[in-house]
């Protein structure tokens, strides 16, 4: 990463300088405050249970008054009848009220005498009269006379009268042998409800005698961490942090390019490019707010496009002033290659953006539609600042230099002090995200240091580069952390256990090239201390034990109170409060200090984050929107999509990491190969994590190679 040199107060900048400084030191202390809310808020209610029982489910809130009234329901207890008890047994005996008398005992004689004489035999009857006692030979009866025409066809009585009415029932419908209707209201059930009642009420007033001044005010504060823990402004606060960074980056020249401007040419193509880039990602943001505006859909966050427009119109503002007054010191030869290599990378990769999207697809909103999804992960974001601040801190301390003291007075050979360097930086580098934040804290002390050694310059650049590269394999580093996010076939803790054996690999190998330059080392200067190195290395050490003891002082704090264990999800969190102890201690609590003061180291650490903070973003944010090209402009369709088999497709994409690796930061790279190159390996049939490793490994061996 290249940066130029320029006061960030040159042209009335140093107050936007300032103004980005405060507000991203602002984020950054916002977002460690929420990502350890919710975990204190669970904390809190812990607590609060400690202290009132029953707190969780009863106090944190006001109790809701019954609507019920106990004393009506008492009242109405009080007057209530019950119904009579139903009488028991048939009142019939099991009896029918309405049948017959019972029958009598029946006669086998059929009341006849079983002794009489026989009775007389019956005279026989006369025959029967065939005609019925009617004269067969009498003239017939005269037919009925017809009725009048004319005559009432109803006899006399109305159609259309009512029915008559039934006969009256004389038990008036009722049945009088059904038992007397039970009451509408249960006696019983009334005072029930009357006795709960009761309870509720007692409740109520228990709760509310409990709810003292203490608590209300334990419990005002305790919701309100609750509810910073549900804060809703990530993407807003990621868009600030990005364009204040920006401004603090152009202000002070400092966006990542791979060489420095040297001549007025190189300049002039360095703020052209980059005043053409605002004014793309403008135009195209207030087309994505016109497109937002004439939708019907409702809009999720329609606050961003105006936010990025005008954050944009000011960043050309600056660069154009910038491309009015040049820096002095520019009269080097221009060349082309060298114009080339002063355009910043972000300001490449959103220019060919722009140009795909307007001048082939005609397409005015397409880069705003990826910086969406650019701050879509804002976590992810907004940590990048947090490890970049925790790296400026590690430069405001002693720590890199007593590191060398502990090892430095055994006189160790060169080259295997440039391997123990880099090897014993892989952890720092790791928790510090990989981003070359690491070796932007701790570069000046380590070169200066190996060359003090004895290593040659090529040699002493070379371990502080690998001092920054080695570790971005292990836990808990922000590069795996995108991968997995980005890359739904890997995940962080496959990836984490092949970086341990793939870290071993490298570092194994790195020894072994350290050995075979063994001769390559300049001749070192005599000793002059008359200590022991024992005693000197000693006494190193023992001024590293309060910085040991406040890490793990930290460390067993966020887990004890929080509940937080350090991984690669919450070392962002950590890390800088960590950084934050230490510088404290080394600049202000430590004996034996002439000056003691935190403010001057904290400003400057702040200062630098917002320059470092917003390269970074800028370069992260061009890459999303050229992915996006890339995909869609289907140019991988051009490479044959069967490259013969998984060791061919991998010796090609070696060597393609490679390049990426020389050209761009980590981060910013993960992003590009997740859309263009990664489907390309599946396909061939390498599987996802072998893919990644070498991805990772390849980027390490591009840091070490021109032009970087």
């Amino acid at each position: 990463m290249s940066q130029e040199e320029a006061g960030p107060s040159v042209f009335g900048f140093g107050g936007v300088v300032r103004a980005a400084t405060v507000v991203i030191l602002l984020a950054n202390l916002l977002a460690l405050a929420i990502g350890v809310a919710p975990n204190l808020s669970t904390r809190l209610v812990q607590l609060g249970e400690g202290f009132w029982p029953g707190y969780g489910n009863e106090l944190r809130n006001d109790p809701i008054e019954p609507d019920c009234d106990a004393a009506e329901l008492e009242r109405r207890s009080a007057t209530c009848v019950s119904a009579a008890p139903a009488p028991s047994g048939d009142p019939f005996g099991g009896k029918d009220p309405f049948g017959g008398p019972a029958p009598a005992p029946s006669d086998p004689f059929a009341g006849k005498d079983p002794f009489a004489a026989p009775a007389p035999a019956p005279a026989p009857a006369p025959p029967s009269d065939p005609f019925g006692g009617k004269d067969p030979f009498a003239a017939p009866a005269p037919a009925p006379a017809p009725a009048p025409a004319g005559g009432d066809p109803f006899a006399g009585k109305d159609p259309f009268a009512a029915p008559a009415p039934a006969p009256s029932d004389p038990f008036a419908g009722g049945d009088p042998f059904a038992p007397a209707p039970a009451p509408s209201v249960s006696c019983d059930a009334l005072r029930n409800l009357h006795q709960q009642c009761v309870e509720q009420h007692r409740v109520y007033g228990e709760t509310l005698a409990r709810i003292t001044p203490s608590v209300q005010r334990y419990r005002a504060f305790e919701g309100l961490v609750a509810d910073v823990a549900h804060f809703g402004f990530w993407k807003h606060t990621l868009v600030l942090v990005v364009l204040l960074g920006a401004a603090s980056a152009s202000s002070a020249r400092m966006h990542v390019a791979l060489r420095t401007p040297e001549s007025r040419v190189e300049h002039v193509a360095a703020e052209v490019s980059q005043i053409a880039t605002h004014l793309l990602w403008m135009a195209s943001c207030l087309a994505d707010w016109q497109v937002q505006r004439m939708s019907t859909a409702e809009v999720e966050d329609p606050a961003l496009p105006p936010m990025f427009a005008a954050g944009f119109l000011v960043l050309a503002a600056m660069h154009i002033v910038h491309l009015l007054h040049p820096r002095p010191g520019l009269d080097g030869k221009p060349s082309i290659t060298r114009v080339l290599m002063c355009v910043p990378l972000y300001a490449w990769m959103t220019l060919i953006s722009g140009v795909w999207f307007l001048g082939v697809e005609h397409h005015w909103s397409g880069q705003a539609i990826y910086l969406h999804k650019f701050i879509a992960y804002p976590n992810i974001y907004l940590g990048i600042g947090l490890y970049v601040w925790a790296g400026m801190l590690l430069s405001e301390t002693r720590l890199a230099q007593l590191a060398f003291d502990v090892i430095t007075p055994w006189r160790v050979a060169p080259n295997i002090l440039g391997w123990l360097v880099a090897v014993i930086s892989a952890v720092p580098t790791a928790y510090s995200g990989a981003s070359g934040i690491f070796v932007i804290a701790t570069g000046k002390t380590v070169y200066g240091r190996l060359v003090d050694a004895g290593a040659n310059r090529r040699m002493a650049l070379g371990a502080t580069a690998m001092s920054g590269s080695l570790g971005v394999v292990l836990r808990p580093c922000l590069v795996v952390v995108l991968i997995a996010v980005l890359n739904s076939q890997v995940t962080t803790d496959g990836l984490f256990g092949y970086g341990m054996m793939v870290f071993a690999l490298t570092s194994t190998l790195y020894l072994l090239a350290s050995l075979l330059a063994s001769g390559q080392s300049e001749p070192r200067a005599p000793e002059t201390s008359t200590t022991p190195a024992s005693q000197r290395s000693l006494a190193a050490v023992t001024q590293l034990v309060p910085f040991l003891l406040i890490a793990v002082g930290v460390v067993l704090a966020y887990r004890v109170i929080f509940a937080i264990h350090v991984n690669e999800h919450t070392a962002q969190l950590v890390l800088p409060v960590g950084m934050l102890l230490l510088v404290a201690w080394d600049r202000l609590l430590r004996p034996g200090l002439a000056a003691r003061t935190i403010a001057t180291p904290l400003s400057h650490a702040s200062r630098e984050t917002s320059h470092h903070a917003g390269a970074l973003l800028m370069v992260m944010a061009g890459s999303v929107g050229f992915g996006g090209v890339v995909e869609r402009s289907e140019v991988m369709s051009l490479v044959p999509q069967d490259l013969g088999s998984p060791f061919l497709a991998m010796s090609l994409l070696v060597f393609v990491m490679v390049l990426v690796g020389m050209l761009m930061d980590a981060l910013g790279a993960v992003i590009l190969v997740s859309v263009t190159l990664a489907p390309l390996a599946y396909d061939n049939g390498i599987q996802p994590v072998h893919f990644w490793m070498m991805t990772l490994v390849a980027f390490e061996l591009g840091y070490l190679t021109p032009p970087v």
